[in-house]
Order: C-alpha cells, then structure tokens, then sequence
C-alpha cells in the first residue's frame, strides 16, 4: 500500500498581504475559526499577522469590516487569481521577488546612510514571491523558506537527528514589514540607530528576507544567544551544515559589524553565493 505525500503547501507573497494555506493558519477567534474551517487560503496582513479574509468554494468572505478599504487588497486578489488558475504559465507570475523601493523610501526616512550597503557589506534581499512550508519553528509557527531551502533544511534536520542532536528552527523567513517593526519597537524604547544596526540588519539587508536563513536552536537552549555555541548542536552544524548548503553568516569579528550569532544559518545557492 502506498501512502500519499501530502500536496505542497505554498505562501504567495505581495507587498502587504500574504496568502497561506487555511490549515496552517494560527487563529484569534471563534468566528474567524468557523469562517477558515471550510476555506483553502487566508489573506493575512504582514504589518501584524491579522487575517483579513478567508477564501472557500464560495469565495471570499471578509473577517474584518473595512476589508474592501484595506491597502494591499488589489494585488493580493490579483495573486489569489494566478494561486486559483492552477496554471504553469500564470503559476510563474507568482516567482520572483518583489520590489524594494517601499523599504528603501523607509530606510532613508529613519536616517539610514546611503552607503549602508557598501560599507556594511550587507547586501539588499529582495522579497520572493513564492514561499515553501518547511514545517514549524519551535513556537509552532509555520516556518517559510525558498522552496531548495526549505528541502535543504529538512534534510539537514533529519541527518541531525539520525546522529541523536535535534534542530530546531527559531525562525525563517521575515518581510522588510517585520523587520521594520524590530526597528520601530527598539526607537520605542530609546534604543539609537546605530545601537540597532549592532544587532540587527536594517529592513531590507536582513538574509531572512531572501528565504534562505534559519535561526537555529536545540531544546533546552535559550533562543539565539551566544550560549548556542556549547551545545551539540552547533558541534554538529560546525561539521556538517555545508554538507547541506548551510553556512554561519556571523562569525566572530565579521566584516558587517553584526554581532557573533551562532545560531544563523544561511542556506546558498549559486544565485545568492
């Protein structure tokens, strides 16, 4: 008896609204619960996670009043029409990466050098469009990556585990939105500018826009701290993770001035080496 393999599960990325599978779906209430439970995608805001609208046989119903005022809204049924054409030649309108000139207007109003690129060294990621599930992350959140990526990590896992050392994803894919927001929460709290950009890529630079990053833990372990480094685990990644594409983006004393993370990875294909 063969078994089937589950169909492959895809986030198709606009500039302010995502399209997930319903089944992956975290909700926030009883209503919203009834309205995804016969549905095959959501519309769900970037900005803040909220989803907007469920979308079933009957189409799309709205779980939020003002959904027909919401910005974004235009694209993202464009894209929710090429995800339903199940069409190879409208399938490849969703690939490719979106473009950048949002973040780059909101860098430069937030006071970021324009030289920040060539003097960090920190290259701007573009968001894809296309986005696999490559499982959940430790929080139980559904974890993103490009689709060789998210193979690639899979694979990885499961060789870590077969050698008894158990990886688990903090996270993966972000949108210049989120990244913002980090940003934003820091200004908050009286944090500068160039403390940020010690720790943090500005929105745009960050290797977790492009797909191909994972922050990676063990259970037990304190998520992404520098303690990562004394456990199995990152014993294991240190042999092996380039068996797999992956490499350690921040090491000590890096040229980008990020501080040491052991725990990102990076996967790299030819394209983005």
């Amino acid at each position: 008896m063969t078994m089937r393999r589950a169909p492959p599960r895809f986030l198709v990325n606009t500039a302010a609204i995502e399209l997930w599978p319903a089944s992956l779906c975290r909700l926030r209430s009883n209503a919203d619960a009834r309205a995804i439970a016969a549905a095959e995608h959501v519309l769900r805001r970037k900005r803040d996670g909220r989803v907007l609208a469920a979308v079933g046989p009957g189409g799309l119903v709205p779980l939020l009043p003002a959904l027909w005022r919401e910005p974004g809204l235009e694209a993202a049924i464009a894209a929710l029409d090429v995800l339903q054409a199940r069409d190879p030649a409208a399938s490849a309108l969703a690939r490719g990466t979106l473009p950048g000139d949002a973040v780059h207007a909101d860098n430069a109003a937030m006071g970021l050098a324009d030289d920040y690129a060539a003097s960090s060294g920190l290259r701007f990621h573009e968001e894809p469009r296309l986005l696999a599930f490559a499982g959940r992350d430790r929080y139980h959140r559904a974890l993103w990556l490009l689709t060789p990526a998210a193979r690639a990590w899979r694979a990885m896992r499961a060789a870590a585990l077969q050698d008894g050392v158990m990886l688990e994803a903090i996270s993966g894919f972000r949108s210049h939105l989120y990244q913002r927001g980090i940003f934003e929460r820091k200004f908050a709290r009286g944090l500068s500018l160039d403390a940020i950009l010690r720790v943090n890529a500005a929105p745009g630079h960050s290797e977790h826009h492009s797909g191909c990053a994972v922050d990676i833990g063990t259970p037990g372990d304190r998520p992404a701290e520098e303690g990562f480094e004394a456990t199995a685990a990152f014993a294991w990644l240190r042999r092996r993770a380039a068996d797999f594409g992956f490499t350690m983006s921040y090491p000590r004393d890096n040229p980008h001035g990020i501080t040491y993370e052991p725990w990102h990875w990076c996967w790299l294909s030819p394209a983005n080496a």
